[in-house]
Parts: structure tokens; sequence; C-alpha cells
């Protein structure tokens, strides 16, 4: 049994993959010094021409990891910063994401882009705070935000074994994470939900960080509430099944969601909800504003991201009595 960090295990996992696949590869600025984490000592363990520190430029380097994917690389571009992603949306959508079903199958790209330190970070301000998980799900991007160390270790296996483009969000705030692990980790399957917290009253979809807000709520709730906290990890392609298992089980909905509300991930999950599954009460999303940007004041950037009190007060809304019935939350 180890204390295992989530950055560690994003390291370990890039580890285990370069010694088990000698296809594998990473790209990155600053990549052989480690500075981000992910990729500390993989220079020295790998050499150079597995460890490719590369120019300033993500356009340059993500074209280059298209070619290297097609030629039978798989190529791992690590974005020290997730709004770089806008800067190669084209190579990464446009071209990589479509190769394969352009061409019936006939050329693969199996590239993955982890982004180690996604969403807001202290004081980091507008052009280096957002959080486009729901941008690269909508264009049909296999697209992951893994919210512990075992399946930021997991999911990150699988994503860069999976034989298309795959889009890794490690968020800032899961960083300093930690759990207790054995040493005999495992990949964790693309698509495939999880239940951090068993319930009967109410199911509560969190990604990401946001996990471990949905997880203290519900326990500080728990002697009037039972929750369910149901962890997508994938965002595309989203485990529907598990979502509605649990809608049979509880019937109410609430979302916890760190996108911006319009087009976003947690308007997918409630318009899914609504018009496939059991829902006994209007369900709930809590989510950044409309066109959200961060700004660079800590208490500003706060008062824009999902929290703990908006997430009391949407289960307080979504058990209101509905049709004469009394929800827990009055009835206990």
């Amino acid at each position: 049994m180890t204390r295992l960090s989530y950055t560690k295990a994003l390291n370990r996992a890039l580890a285990d993959e370069l010694a088990a696949d000698p296809a594998v590869c990473v790209f990155g600025e600053d990549i052989g010094a480690g500075l981000a984490g992910p990729t500390l000592g993989l220079l020295d363990r790998f050499g150079p021409g597995r460890i490719v520190d590369t120019p300033l430029s993500e356009q340059a380097f993500t074209s280059m990891a298209v070619g290297a994917a097609l030629a039978g690389r798989r190529p791992v571009l690590e974005f020290q910063i997730p709004s770089l992603l806008f800067l190669v949306f084209e190579q990464l959508v446009n071209q990589a994401h479509k190769f394969s079903l352009m061409t019936g199958g006939q050329a693969a790209v199996p590239l993955t882009c982890l982004v180690p330190g996604s969403g807001s970070r202290d004081g980091w301000a507008g052009q280096h705070s957002d959080h486009p998980y729901s941008l690269f799900a909508h264009a049909g991007v296999k697209t992951v935000v893994p919210a512990t160390p075992t399946d930021a270790y997991g999911l990150l296996r699988s994503a860069i074994r999976d034989p298309d483009p795959v889009v890794v969000f490690a968020p800032a705030a899961a960083m300093p994470v930690r759990e207790t692990v054995t040493w005999d980790l495992v990949p964790v399957p693309l698509g495939r939900a999880r239940i951090h917290r068993p319930g009967t009253d109410v199911t509560v979809v969190a990604l990401g960080h946001l996990v471990h807000d949905a997880l203290a709520v519900a326990e500080e709730l728990a002697p009037n509430l039972s929750v369910e906290v149901l962890d997508p990890r994938t965002v595309h392609p989203f485990d529907w099944q598990s979502l509605a298992d649990s809608l049979e089980r509880t019937g109410r909905l609430v979302v916890l969601d760190d996108s911006n509300r319009s087009c976003g991930f947690g308007a997918e999950v409630l318009a899914t909800a609504a018009e496939e599954m059991r829902l006994i009460a209007p369900p709930r999303r809590i989510t950044r504003p409309d066109g959200a940007v961060l700004p660079f004041a800590p208490a500003l950037d706060r008062a824009v991201q999902p929290g703990r009190e908006q997430l009391r007060h949407a289960l307080e809304l979504v058990m209101k009595p509905v049709d004469g019935m009394k929800g827990p939350l009055t009835a206990r």
C-alpha cells in the first residue's frame, strides 16, 4: 500500500505505457524538466528520442504528432494550459479525429492530449482557466476527466492505448488529491462511469474535482438525505446506462459541471435524462455562468465557479414536494 498523488499517478501511467510499448512517445514544452509534473524523470529513463522537448509552438508539435500517429507511433502531447487547445482545435478535430472516419478505418490516429492543471488555478485569469471538455465532446472527440489518482492512472493508460484521439483533462483542483493504493494499478476502460457513493433519494452527477465537493456535501447531508454520487469519468462516450440505472433508484437529478452553461456537458446530461429516463422532479444543473471568463481576482474567480453552497441549494430545490409527495429534507 502507498499514498499516490494525482500528479504521480499521471507520471506512473506515462512511464508504464512507455515501458510497455516502444511506439509511445511524448511531445511538449519543458517536458524534459518535468515542470508540470507528469513527465518528471521520463527523459532520463527513456531518452530524447521518445521524450521530445518541443519549441514553443503547439500547432507545430500537434501537426507533427498527427503525422507520427499516422505512421504508427502513439504520441502523447502535454499542454501546459487548457486554452492552448484552442490553438490546435483544427488539427485535433478537423484532421486527427476525422482521418479514421473519412478513410473507412484505413488510417488511425492514436494520439493522446494531456492537460495537467485544466480549469481554474489560483489567479491564472481568463486565458489560463478554461475547462473546454464540453467543446471536444461536442465535436465527437473522446474526452475524459479523471477525479482520483487511480482513475487518472487508469484512464490515461486506456487513452494512450486507444486507436482514436483522446483528450485527458486533469483538473487543477484535483491535482493535490492523494489516495491509498496498491501497486498493481490497472487501466480503466473509457466510457464507463463510477458510483463513488450509493444513494436512494437523488443522483448527483459530478465530474473531475467536483466529485470531491459532491461527496463532501453528500456526507454532510447524510442524516437527512441519501445522495448517490455518479462520476462519468468519460464525457464522450458517456455511460448513459449507468445514469439510467441510477435514476431508476432515485428519480431525481442534479449535475455539477465546471464548464460554461450554454451547450455544456450539464445541459446534455439533463436533456437526455429528461427525454429518456425516469425523473420524478425537475432536474437541476450547477455550472459556470454563460460565457464565463474567470477573473484574476481570487474572490471573483471562485464566485463564477460551481461550489458546494450551490449544490446544497440545488438539492433542496430538487427535493421539494412534487404532486403532493414529501421530499426527504422535510419528511425526516
